[in-house]
């Protein structure tokens, strides 16, 4: 591993001042950051304490609770206060640092500025990410390298996280005056909510680390050549560089353009000054902080105003806190925060009503939520910038996944050559799909390099990010922690140390070196290549015990059926004998996507389904060979019939379909069951398991089992009766909505309880679409419904209200024709102040 950098002095006579921070930063990640064994006996021990909980915790039945109204949920969530993902008083700073290096004739790359302060570590080492290979052939090229905080010399200034706890809880008690000012015994429970929803927040804060480390450093370099014959070699190449902690350094590239020209002009400090002031005074704090569910409800939907109300509510809060007019219920009333506030007629405008027009007008609402838009000041330019409310984990910069997709579909489509077979890569056979390649190479963290001779720097980078993105789905870590995504041949010796690294870069000498990789993707060829080199599968206990317990797929898990599938089939299991593990069905559903121009989010959404695919799969595999799995927390508790229903895990249609599929997957299960993203992904189930509202019940066992198989009566009837009793309040409806994505059919599977032949189903499905309809993000949910299932919804609510089944509630005062008539065209046609659904 490379060694720690020392400290050193500020470049050019740059002075430190007040900057404070002298971290260790190194370009390769710590020898101290935590290996797969102590992460291991980490989630043991996490594990039994949790079963330990869990077995007195819930008991098998649960008991009838009381259900809110709707109009009492949706009040509870209109008084819990929200917090910001970036508040104004944060000490932390958008940029930490800004760089500047060149080319020296005689030197080589030197470092020219570090403002505010110096990176305690290697200038030359610096210099030389910033200054890629044949830099100096482009008039501009960018490229992204992450650093890495040495922890060894401030393990002991840490401060202790039980002390941070009490200081952020004792700031919240002396600001907070919400617990005060409601009294009514209908919100008793308010506090506990917001109370949980801070423990939350605090969680995220200390849990950021995952277990992996400090935060990344994430650095965007961009590198200009400008011709000048008065230099020795007739051009001048500089690089300016903006280190970060924020994943989604993207945003910056309008600004290192300007700057960077700026520079040339004026290479001085000052320059840096104004950048530095600039991009640190944008201002996010309007952005509301998401729940993990909310979160993963946002980037699985393409609406655009989902949780438009979180925005509205954080402005309003915003504005309560400025100075201004003293009636914070004057600046909540319009119904587009947009427009002017609507005067009375015959009344004149007071000035507290001017004051709060002109506040309500400087925080605009977003036209799309899953991006907040500011804006940075720069040289008297205003620079629109959007930030993306949601990210997922291994989402750094701007890439595409449908450009790196195509770099090596196309020559495979066209001429498929035979990959060297083996167990963990090549899963379909020897025409194995070179993206399947490549996914089953980082889950099973196999060493990676990206090569793009001849390509600028700035392209193999983004496909490593990709790469990285890809492997991930928005689910799994560990990959871009040691991911390098420009390197070159000086860093060869550190980068070999790194085990599963994922690297990108230019020089076609690591062609020449299959001892150095598993993998190479060469992206001007379109081709990737295993090494000769690369260490074999081993037989391990997990393979033996599967073969033993499934005798009539033990060929598939050696490997025999699936060479012998792509042999004839030419595709990698093309016919549906062959392709057992359902990839080379899925690699043509995605190019089917990308050839109809689906979008970006449409693509990331198909492969994000596609790794929760296999962890659930991986999963069922380590529960039918060992006996557990410790990817699924609570599995006792989903079995023990709670709310009338029992079960878990992912959901075949027959015992055939199950055995043959995890026969395909068991190679590469047990290959990535000893990688840092698996024991990550541990560490990231039990941390949510610890949020999740619903314990006692698996909800996406429950509604697979309604898409999937063919129940009887009773059977389904049970599932929406118990789906029913155990979702009320707003974070058990945003659970339930992680399992019905939009892109697999919505609510449409819990509808087709409106059809159920026994009354006491269909008032139960009614119910629950009730409550989904009043949710924040479930009123989207239900006006993508069909028309048929709102009929359908209108008419069991009309015979419930005939019946007087419903005990009195339903739509009362409303006939059933007229809220047929007011609701199935569209959910916000009828006023929502009646608490009734609209």
């Amino acid at each position: 591993m490379a060694s720690t950098l020392p400290p050193h002095s500020v470049t050019n006579g740059t002075s430190l001042g007040n900057h404070a921070r002298q971290t260790s930063l190194s370009s390769f990640p710590s020898s101290r950051t935590p290996s797969n064994k102590s992460l291991r006996n980490g989630i043991k021990s996490t594990r039994t304490n949790r079963g330990g909980s869990n077995s007195s915790s819930h008991p098998p039945t649960t008991p009838p609770r009381s259900v809110p109204m709707a109009s009492d949920l949706e009040q509870s969530q209109r008084h819990r206060k929200l917090r910001s993902q970036y508040p104004m008083d944060s000490p932390e700073q958008h940029v930490e640092y800004i760089l500047v290096a060149s080319f020296h004739v005689d030197r080589g790359p030197i470092m020219e500025h570090q403002y505010p302060g110096a990176i305690s570590g290697d200038e030359n080492m610096l210099a030389e990410l910033m200054l890629p290979d044949q830099a100096h052939v482009r008039n501009q090229d960018w490229t992204i390298f992450f650093l890495h905080k040495d922890t060894s010399e401030d393990i002991e200034q840490d401060e202790p996280k039980e002390p941070r706890v009490k200081k952020r809880r004792r700031r919240k008690q002396n600001t907070s005056s919400l617990e005060d000012s409601i009294k009514d015994d209908s919100h008793e429970d308010l506090s506990e909510s917001e109370s949980a929803t801070d423990d939350e927040a605090e969680r995220d804060d200390e849990e950021n680390e995952g277990g992996e480390g400090p935060p990344l450093i994430y650095v965007l370099n961009l590198v200009n050549t400008k011709q000048d014959n008065t230099a020795k070699r007739g051009a001048i190449v500089k690089a300016m560089a903006i280190c970060t902690r924020h994943s989604f350094l993207h945003i910056y590239k309008p600004l290192l353009l300007l700057a960077l020209e700026e520079y040339f002009k004026a290479p001085y400090p000052t320059t840096l000054a104004s950048l530095y002031n600039a991009v640190n005074s944008m201002d996010l704090s309007p952005m509301p902080k998401l729940t993990t569910l909310e979160s993963y409800i946002l980037q699985a939907s393409d609406t655009k105003d989902l949780f438009i109300e979180k925005f509205e509510k954080m402005i309003a809060q915003r504005m309560a806190s400025e100075p201004g007019p003293t009636n914070v219920n004057s600046v909540q009333s319009p119904d587009s925060p947009s427009k002017p506030l609507a005067q009375a007629p015959n009344q004149q405008t007071t000035n507290d009503q001017q004051q709060a027009a002109r506040l309500f007008h400087r925080y605009a609402l977003p036209r799309d939520t899953h991006e907040y838009e500011s804006r940075v000041i720069y040289n008297a330019i205003p620079i629109p910038i959007k930030v993306p409310t949601a990210i997922s984990p291994e989402t750094v910069g701007d890439f595409s996944l449908i450009k790196l997709i195509q770099a090596f579909s196309s020559n495979h489509a066209t001429s498929p050559q035979p990959f060297a077979l083996h167990p963990h890569l090549t899963t379909s056979g020897a025409f194995t799909h070179p993206i399947l390649v490549l996914i089953n190479a980082m889950l099973t963290q196999k060493r990676v390099i990206f090569l793009g001779h001849n390509r600028p720097s700035g392209e193999v980078a983004e496909a490593v990010l990709a790469a990285c993105a890809l492997a991930s789905g928005g689910v799994l870590r560990g990959f871009t922690r040691h991911a390098f995504p420009y390197t070159d041949l000086t860093k060869i010796d550190d980068l070999l140390k790194v085990p599963g690294f994922i690297a990108g870069v230019t020089n076609p000498a690591f062609a020449n070196h299959p001892e150095w990789w598993d993998l190479l993707c060469d992206l001007p060829a379109g081709r990737m290549k295993i090494s000769n080199r690369i260490e074999s599968a081993p037989v391990t206990e997990g393979l033996i015990y599967f073969q033993q317990q499934n005798p009539g797929y033990a060929p598939i898990a050696a490997g025999s059926v699936s060479g012998a599938a792509s042999s004839t089939g030419g595709g990698g299991g093309g016919s549906s004998g062959g392709d057992v593990t359902g990839d080379h069905t899925f690699m043509e559903d995605v190019l089917r996507s990308i050839a109809s121009r689906h979008g970006e989010a449409v693509v990331r959404s198909k492969w994000r389904d596609y790794i929760t695919k296999f962890t659930r799969i991986a999963a069922a595999f380590e529960e039918s060979v060992y006996g557990a799995s410790a990817l699924y927390i609570g599995a006792s508790e989903a079995d023990a019939g709670a709310f009338g229903v029992s079960g878990h895990g992912y959901v075949w249609a027959d015992e055939f379909s199950r055995g043959r599929e995890l026969g395909g997957n068991v190679w590469r299960i047990e290959g990535w069951r000893n990688t840092r993203s698996y024991y990550s992904f541990i560490q990231d189930l039990a941390a949510l398991w610890g949020r999740k509202p619903i314990r006692s019940i698996d909800l996406g066992h429950q509604h697979d089992r309604l898409k999937l198989l063919k129940l009887s009566t009773e059977e389904s009837g049970k599932i929406y009766i118990a789906l029913r009793d155990c979702i009320c309040s707003y974070d058990e409806i945003c659970q339930l909505l992680t399992v019905t994505p939009e892109n697999h059919a919505g609510l449409f599977y819990l509808s087709l309880g409106l059809f159920h032949p026994e009354a006491g189903v269909r008032g139960a499905t009614v119910d629950l679409l009730d409550r989904i309809a009043e949710h924040e993000a479930g009123r989207r949910f239900w006006a993508q419904l069909g028309r048929f299932a709102k009929l359908a919804f209108f008419r069991v609510k009309k015979e419930i209200a005939a019946k007087g089944l419903n005990g009195g509630g339903g739509l009362e005062g409303v006939s059933p024709v007229e809220a047929n008539d007011s609701t199935v065209a569209g959910y916000d046609a009828r006023p929502r102040a009646t608490g009734r659904i609209s």
